[in-house]
């Protein structure tokens, strides 16, 4: 059990990585240029779905540390509830981590209707704009990733 937590820690590392990388690719004209990428591409989607990846594994990896495992179908909802229940709702930890946790569900989702909306639409504007728009927010699940992760590992090695 305590090498699947670890494994479970270390993916969520790799996630924050993948998200940082993505996000770098989407900001520098040379990495673009030396990737080969297109200069008006960006990756702000994937930093946000990386930013979720990364509280996923941390929340399922704080979970199993109590013995705690969740599964499909619904995993992603029941690791949620079962974060929200066995930390939060007993004081364990902060409501802060469960609001970033929140946060960044419900902007996953929120991706996922734009994605099932623009589907359809397949115009030029989907292509071009959506991206963009999604800047600030990236930033913004990013740096909660990193709190969340950070802290959860904290809890982690102090058990």
């Amino acid at each position: 059990m305590v090498l699947m937590i670890k494994l479970l820690l270390k993916r969520a590392e790799n996630e924050i990585v993948t998200a940082e990388k993505l996000k770098r690719m989407s900001e520098d004209s040379e990495t673009k240029t030396f990737m080969e990428i297109p200069q008006d591409m960006t990756f702000y989607s994937a930093v946000i779905s990386h930013s979720y990846y990364a509280i996923f594994y941390s929340a399922k990896s704080i979970l199993l540390s109590k013995g705690i495992t969740t599964s499909s179908p619904s995993v992603h909802k029941k690791t949620f509830q079962q974060f929200k229940k066995q930390f939060v709702d007993t004081g364990i930890l902060d409501k802060k981590l469960l609001e970033i946790y929140q946060d960044l569900v419900i902007k996953a989702e929120v991706l996922l209707e734009i994605f099932k909306s623009e589907k359809k639409k397949r115009g030029e504007f989907t292509y071009t704009t959506i991206p963009q728009a999604n800047k600030e927010p990236a930033e913004t699940s990013l740096a909660n990733a990193k709190l969340f992760v950070s802290n959860i590992m904290k809890v982690i090695e102090s058990a």
